[in-house]
């Protein structure tokens, strides 16, 4: 799955699914796709992340209690 970076603009590849839809995990793993080289594997905290449409990331992603609001 490709999301975008807020800071950057550039695409991220998220190699880790699992992680992106745990709420309890801040971070995902995913590397830039930006030129013509791919990027090294890196972590990106989830909150820096939005869509390729610039929409934000579902609550249920970002926040373990998003059930108790």
């Amino acid at each position: 799955m490709f999301l975008k970076e807020k800071k950057s603009g550039d695409l991220v590849e998220v190699l880790g699914l699992g992680d992106l839809f745990d709420p309890s995990r801040e971070k995902v793993p995913g590397r830039f796709h930006a030129g013509e080289e791919m990027g090294e594997p890196a972590t990106f905290f989830k909150t820096e992340l939005v869509f390729p449409s610039d929409e934000p990331l579902p609550r249920c992603w970002l926040d373990p209690n998003y059930k108790i609001r």
